[in-house]
């Protein structure tokens, strides 16, 4: 059996490759993870494939171990790894609370990791992984410090890996929207200072995010920004330094 593993599937980007893998002809069946199961039911009444819904909170290491224990019982064929499941707080060092930030940590970059390595080896000629990374990991972005510095760390390890897996016919992209309009804003703002970012301007849409990182994760692209804002703020952090960056955020994070 051919599967697609989606975490982060019960909204915004991961609900939006559900549904667009869901339509892949040599996909078998989906197994969606993300901590509400009453959204995953919902979903999966939508889709035309067969759906395993796998209710675990990847922040905690006893889910990884399920997933893997599960891969090595099934011992399916994992044709696309996608790895959407994360968040992030709008705040500065002084109004993150601790779990706040190890959360950020273990979601946002252990458990990508622990999950693209548990998958690999199920995987084959064909197979493809895509980390959701964010635009934000091209520069430091004070008041949205941990988030953008868990991106980064994807986005290198991502990269790396691509190499790694060179020759295998395992295809990985680092998914890196510009903004996007999911949850993200209300859980970000959710915090001590959640007023550190007021503006979102050029917002993509899930599905449109979700299209565009499929067609070109299938073309061989190492990165994916699927937007031409996201294009242009990549060209533009190789070119400006980053003490100039972080003064251009910072004037206008707030408008």
């Amino acid at each position: 059996m051919r599967i697609a593993i989606i975490t982060g599937a019960s909204s915004g980007i991961g609900r939006a490759f559900a549904r667009f893998v869901a339509e892949y002809d040599a996909i078998d069946a989906l197994w969606l993870v993300a901590r509400r199961r009453d959204r995953l039911e919902a979903l999966s009444k939508e889709l035309p494939k067969p759906v395993r819904i796998l209710e675990y909170d990847l922040t905690e290491q006893e889910s990884i171990h399920a997933i893997r224990a599960l891969l090595e019982k099934e011992s399916p064929e994992v044709g696309y790894l996608i790895n959407a499941a994360g968040f992030g707080k709008f705040s500065t060092y002084a109004d993150l609370t601790l779990q706040e930030t190890n959360d950020m940590i273990d979601l946002n970059c252990k458990a990508c990791v622990d999950l693209t390595v548990a998958s690999i080896p199920y995987m084959r000629r064909g197979s493809r992984i895509l980390e959701i990374v964010s635009t934000s990991a091209f520069q430091p972005l004070p008041g949205l410090n941990v988030y953008a510095s868990t991106k980064a760390f994807m986005l290198h390890y991502t990269r790396a890996l691509r190499w790694e897996l060179w020759g295998k016919g395992i295809w990985a992209t680092a998914v890196c929207p510009y903004w996007v309009k999911t949850e993200f804003m209300e859980v970000a703002k959710d915090t001590q200072n959640g007023n550190t970012v007021r503006f979102f301007p050029f917002a993509s849409t899930p599905q449109a995010i979700a299209r565009r990182a499929l067609r070109l994760n299938r073309m061989g692209v190492a990165v994916a920004t699927c937007s031409v804002p996201g294009m242009i703020q990549r060209f533009f952090t190789k070119l400006i330094p980053n003490c100039l960056i972080m003064g251009i955020w910072t004037l206008t994070r707030k408008l």
